[in-house]
């Protein structure tokens, strides 16, 4: 079961290209679209390759301490 809302595949691009982004934060995208950060990486799990998303969590992790700037 995802855990992820049913979201048109046009909003489901725009939150992967937010996500993806270093510049736009998970408080951001849950403004816009009202997707939590845990749906956000539940997103990403279901639709990123294993290794793409295994270097999106580390790249959002490596900037946790600068959270309020990017992520």
């Amino acid at each position: 079961m995802s855990k992820t809302p049913d979201l048109p595949p046009e909003h489901i691009s725009d939150i992967i290209q937010m996500a993806l982004s270093d510049h736009v934060s998970f408080a951001n995208i849950e403004r816009e679209y009202g997707t939590s950060e845990k749906q956000v990486k539940a997103l990403m799990r279901d639709t990123l390759k294993p290794g793409s998303y295994k270097a999106w969590r580390k790249r959002v992790r490596d900037f946790g301490d600068r959270r309020e700037t990017y992520k």
